[in-house]
Parts: structure tokens; sequence; C-alpha cells
């Protein structure tokens, strides 16, 4: 099995060198932009399993990158960000980052993390049996969903989140077991990432998410789905 493609975009030399020859010495296949326009061409030519992003480039920013990429593409993305910059952070995940990380930050870590993101094995088929709800309908082995009988245009992360839930309707799910399930047991970030991601869903698939009937919170606990099996 060919080992994957990995596109890093930073434009300090010696945070490129060092995590290309982490990375490589790991057998990945790597490639470097060092600015926005470039990263942007190469995730087009070079067509990476994942990009490890900067937040802080020359030309376009890397959360202008992540706009334009998630406009056509899924690829998974590692976004690199400063660390009192809180904002990046949230902005990046609810644009459509996997998962952050923050400057400075040991190489193995950011190893540690490639390795996790790439085992969830996005778009691999489960095998599992269709949920069907009265609103909702999820195919595992599509890995696709719909409601009230309307294709959803859900991201991988939205999909996973949606069928953990499903999966276990009526039981409350708390953010660790969430992360477990979509993000993996060594998944290493801050739980704020599930209700970034909760949110983006929510926006997809409840008539309100201001005041969600489909994916509620409860408090304190996590979150649970509600929608009536048939």
């Amino acid at each position: 099995m060919p080992k994957a493609k990995i596109l890093v975009v930073d434009d300090e030399p010696t945070i490129v060198n060092t995590v290309r020859a982490y990375l490589e010495q790991e057998g990945y296949g790597v490639h470097i932009a060092t600015d926005g326009p470039a990263a942007l061409k190469a995730a087009r030519t070079f067509r990476p399993d994942l990009i490890v992003l900067d937040i802080m480039l020359p030309g376009l920013d890397g959360l202008e990158v992540l706009r334009r990429l998630r406009q056509e593409s899924d690829v998974y993305v590692l976004m690199l960000t400063a660390r009192t910059e809180e904002t990046d952070k949230i902005v990046g995940l609810t644009i459509g980052a996997d998962d952050y990380l923050t400057k400075p930050f040991s190489p193995r870590e950011l190893v540690a993390r490639v390795k996790a993101i790439l085992r969830r094995g996005r778009g691999i088929t489960t095998g599992e049996p269709t949920l069907a709800f009265r609103r909702l309908r999820i195919e595992p082995e599509a890995r696709r969903a719909w409601k009230d009988g309307e294709s959803l245009d859900l991201t991988p992360i939205e999909f996973d989140l949606l069928h953990a839930l499903a999966r276990h309707r009526g039981r409350v799910l708390s953010r660790e077991q969430l992360i477990e399930q979509v993000w993996g047991y060594d998944y290493y970030g801050d739980e704020r990432v599930v209700d970034v991601h909760i949110g983006r869903l929510r926006k997809k698939v409840e008539d309100n998410p201001a005041h969600p009937t489909l994916i509620v919170t409860v408090r304190g606990v996590g979150y649970r789905f509600e929608d009536e099996a048939v």
C-alpha cells in the first residue's frame, strides 16, 4: 500500500525543512508550497491526501486558501496557527479544517496528528446497513445522507458525526465519545472541535439551527440524535 502524499504549506524555511524531514522519514511523499497561490496550484496538481496549512502566508492567507479548497475538494487539512490566535482556530474549523496545531509545535506531534487523521480512512465503505428515520436517511456504504428526500452536502466529518449520532439514536454521546468515533482515540486536540462541527452540521439538517430538534444538546453532557426511526 503506497504511503499518503502530503502538501506542506508554510513560508518559514526552518519549519518546512523540519516537517519535510520527519514526514519523509515516515515514508510519506511530500510537496512544498510557500505561499497561498502556490498552495492552491499544488493542491490541484499534486493531489495530496492531506495538507499541512499555515494560516500566515503571503499572497493569500491560509484561511482564504482553505475556503477556496473547500469549494472543490474534501482533502484533509491540518492547520497551523499561532498560539495566541484563538479566533483563527475556530474560523479554520468552521470553514472546513479537520484539525489544528499551534506553533511552536513538536514535529513528532505533527506526525502523530497526520497519522491519526489519515487513519480515519475517508471514503472507505463500512458494510453497515442504511439508517432510515422519519426525516433523515443515511447510507454509510455510499457515505450519503438525505433530509426529506433531498441530498445533503456534508463534509466527511459532518457525515461521520451524523452517522455516529444516528447509530445511537436516543442516547447521549459525550464530546469524548464523538471524538473517539470520528477523530480517533488518539486525537490530541481541543474538544471544542466537536461543537464547531455540530454547529455546521445543524445548519444543514435542522429547520431552525438555533432551535434544533434532530441533534439536541444535553447541557453538560453532549449531544443526542432524536429523529424517529421508520
